[in-house]
């Protein structure tokens, strides 16, 4: 079976694992994925993830996930762009999430980046997903 989202997919396995409390999830790996995980692991959503190989052969991201006091540290994730509606923003219009609370992660021409870090780059590009 083909995946269409698979960003919203590791997003959704992000959020269940929480839900469980679990300190660890793993997720099949992609470009994308690491990209978007460098960011969260840069802003503090996360304590790291790691590239393995599964006994099949596949690899897969192992993310190891934040928890401050029992509660999750990352309260809100949500897909913003899904392949059926792309959402864009320009570097005057890259949306802030709880007035900068949160962090929204963009896709820009300079690689995936948070919206401070666009807003400093002067680039806009794709919203990919915001975090709280």
């Amino acid at each position: 079976m083909s995946m269409n989202d698979p960003l919203g997919d590791m997003l959704t396995r992000i959020r269940n694992a929480q839900m469980r409390g679990k300190s660890t999830v793993r997720t099949p790996a992609s470009k994308l994925r690491a990209w978007v995980l460098d960011v969260l692991k840069a802003e503090g959503y996360i304590r790291g993830y790691e590239q393995v190989t599964t006994d099949a052969g596949h690899t897969e991201l192992e993310i190891g996930l934040k928890y401050y006091e029992g509660t999750p540290v990352i309260r809100e994730l949500a897909r913003v762009s899904k392949p059926g509606r792309r959402v864009y923003a320009g570097a005057r219009e890259l949306p802030q999430v709880r007035n900068g609370l949160g962090v929204s992660i963009v896709s820009t021409p300079k690689g995936v980046m948070s919206d401070a870090a666009a807003r400093n780059a002067n680039v806009g590009g794709e919203v990919l997903c915001t975090v709280f």
